[in-house]
């Protein structure tokens, strides 16, 4: 089995931008399993370099996937893919309580909840598709 190495491609044309474009292609290999967790990421210079990008760029996407719990930074250790899915597991279910608290706060009805929610789903989801 060869080993999994990131593989990133940025489109100067597309709408996101480039930060995005690498924010969002890291975060869906490592969600996908073809970056596993532990896998240590090139440094921001080294990627940027690689990319064409400035470092600066880098910095953020990986600032945004540190925030997000796909990534961990370990000082000058460097950067490591992250067990993401218990991260974002643990986020959702923290929005999810905050939300139903506030539903309930403004005399929202169990029924009336959830329709928000699966209304904000759909709206969300199917803007993607």
């Amino acid at each position: 089995m060869s080993p999994q190495t990131l593989s990133l491609t940025i489109d100067p044309a597309a709408s996101a931008a480039p930060f995005e474009q690498v924010r969002t292609q890291i975060a869906d290999q490592a969600r996908d399993g073809g970056l596993p967790v532990g896998y240590k990421l090139p440094t921001v210079r080294g990627l940027a370099e690689d990319l064409g990008l400035a470092a600066n760029t880098v910095a953020k996407a990986y600032r945004a996937l540190e925030t997000d719990g796909v990534i961990e930074t370990r000082g000058r250790n460097g950067s490591f893919i992250a067990a993401a899915g218990e991260a974002a597991d643990k986020e959702a279910a923290a929005a999810a309580e905050t939300y139903a608290r506030r539903a309930r706060r403004l005399g929202l009805d169990r029924r009336a909840a959830l329709a928000a929610v699966e209304n904000a789903l759909r709206a969300t989801y199917d803007a993607d598709a």
